[in-house]
């Protein structure tokens, strides 16, 4: 089902109901409503179409991919749905007219998790196109599109996916995602920011549907809110998607259990019980594997992801594990904290894991997908130097670690994937970033926003003034957009995408640049 379709599909949905039964949608629901734990299996109808936050899929493994739906027929208010489990049934075929159908079965949506329902399809063919749907009651869902992973160690000549971050409802239209759900595509990987945290802020192109949100049904109707974009839903019909979280999932620049209000005296168990509702929300939204489920306000969000003998994806979580950033935040002078050898951005558990992957990876290519810059970037032209805090920057213990691992163990081809900063950027990975004649131990490539900060610009005068300062910083634009990347056995390409505007929606996407990496020679190069 192509764009067009997709959107024609969903709007016909929409307006379609079967039937009002007043103030219920489902049979029984007077009875359920008294028992505080229902179990009770209630017949499938709704007081309006059910599917209206689309279909998506992800963690694509060569035998196994993980479909996802949620039922909400009232999405922005609560779901709509009654205190009752309901069935769904699920189906996927080899054809995108769901003739050949290759699995089905049955998964119960619950109250607990928002309705919302997960599918670990076994038995699939490794590197094949699927095609699957939802089905409740009467009501059928958009069909999605999704593809499993290569076995290990086969041969893969070209690989392509898209990089994206950063979609702020209110300050533009997801306009990019229309053109990347055209995109001929193996893969998305969205590196965070999925959804914003912050209130209704008057003036803006679209409005949040209420307050900043700090409970569980708050969260739950903010990303119901962002899914019910047309765009974002035909992007995630279209692919399978690889995700990770950065901060305004949760609260902005927060670090483990400490939030960015704590100068406000914020008690960290409130913190924390804020983190478990936003954890949960993201698991009920997300083409996760249930090995991610969070328990309270912990969440399994690191994890590796390979594609025959070409790519390896070690994704990061750079929000749960880090010590506070240093020297009260912002844009700063380097402070002592900087230097302090026991703050980290990953926590040692999952460095160790990351660096014992990179060290045994069978792989070509070597893809470190996470949250925020790694390269340096000094800030202050000319004398002087300050950097972010909430980056990589701000914890230099685990980068000099991680850049020395790669200067010594040479793992193959590690390329660094971000996201954060809402702007393009290409950069080499310097074993000593203060030494530009150090060795180059890696590359990296930034996206920009789908739609934070509004339209952006092609250039920055404050950053093109401290450009010359860092001469492992290739490139920069500052126009929202994402970056298609093509790897193959030579090497990789990285496309950066840059959209005419985003507070209209009749925005159009051009190529701004091109940069590969050649296999076996760490570092960025402009074609």
């Amino acid at each position: 089902m192509d764009y067009q379709n997709f959107q024609r599909f969903l709007n016909s949905r929409i307006k379609r109901r079967n039937f009002i039964i007043g103030t219920g949608a489902l049979t029984g629901l007077a009875i359920a409503s008294q028992i505080p734990h229902p179990r009770a299996i209630a017949k499938a109808r709704f007081s309006d179409y059910p599917f209206k936050l689309g279909v998506a899929s992800g963690e694509p493994y060569p035998n196994s991919v993980v479909i996802w739906t949620r039922l909400a027929p009232d999405p922005v208010n609560g779901g709509g749905m009654p205190l009752v489990n309901v069935p769904i049934r699920w189906e996927v075929a080899t054809d995108s007219n769901m003739r050949q159908i290759v699995a089905r079965g049955t998964e119960i949506a619950t109250p607990e998790l928002a309705h919302s329902v997960r599918v670990v399809v076994e038995g699939l063919q490794p590197e094949r196109w699927y095609w699957y749907r939802f089905i409740s009651g009467k009501e059928a869902s958009p069909i999605g599109r999704t593809r499993t992973a290569p076995s290990p160690g086969n041969y893969v000549n070209k690989f392509t996916f898209a990089l994206a971050s950063c979609q702020h409802y209110e300050q533009g239209y997801y306009t990019a995602y229309k053109y990347m759900a055209q995109e001929n595509l193996d893969l998305v990987v969205h590196v965070g920011d999925y959804i914003y945290e912050g209130p209704i802020v008057q003036g803006r192109v679209r409005q949040h549907n209420g307050p900043e949100i700090k409970t569980l049904e708050d969260y739950r109707n903010r990303h119901a809110l962002y899914k019910t974009d047309p765009n974002l839903q035909a992007a995630h019909a279209a692919f399978p998607w690889i995700v990770t979280w950065d901060d305004h999932e949760v609260e902005n620049n927060y670090a483990n259990a400490i939030s960015q209000l704590d100068d406000d005296d914020q008690d960290p168990i409130e913190f924390l019980a804020r983190r478990a509702v936003a954890y949960q929300a993201y698991y009920e939204h997300m083409p996760l594997r249930p090995f991610s489920r969070p328990q309270g306000p912990n969440m399994q969000l690191f994890r590796r992801l390979s594609f025959g003998n070409l790519a390896t994806f070690h994704v990061l979580d750079t929000r749960q594990y880090r010590t506070d950033q240093p020297c009260e935040d912002g844009v700063k002078e380097r402070c002592a904290g900087t230097f302090d050898p026991n703050a980290t951005i990953t926590g040692k558990a999952q460095e160790d894991w990351l660096l014992e992957g990179l060290n045994t990876s069978q792989t070509q290519w070597n893809i470190l997908a996470q949250q925020v810059p790694i390269a340096q970037r000094d800030m202050t032209p000319g004398e002087g130097a300050t950097f972010s805090m909430d980056k990589w920057d701000g914890y230099l213990a685990s980068r000099n670690r991680l850049m020395s691992f790669l200067e010594q163990r040479k793992p193959s081809n590690p390329v660094s994937l971000a996201g954060d900063v809402h702007s393009h950027w290409a950069m080499d990975l310097k074993a000593d970033f203060d030494q530009p004649d150090s060795t180059t131990v890696g590359s990296e490539f930034v996206c920009t926003s789908i739609s934070s900060g509004g339209n952006g610009a092609d250039t920055n005068p404050t950053v093109a003034a401290y450009l010359p300062d860092n001469p492992h910083i290739k490139f920069y634009n500052g126009q929202r957009g994402y970056v298609r990347c093509l790897l193959t056995p030579i090497n990789w390409q990285a496309d950066f995408l840059v959209m005419s505007n985003v507070t209209t929606e009749s925005g159009t996407i051009s190529k701004r640049a091109s940069f590969i990496v050649e296999n076996g020679r760490p570092g960025v190069q402009q074609v």
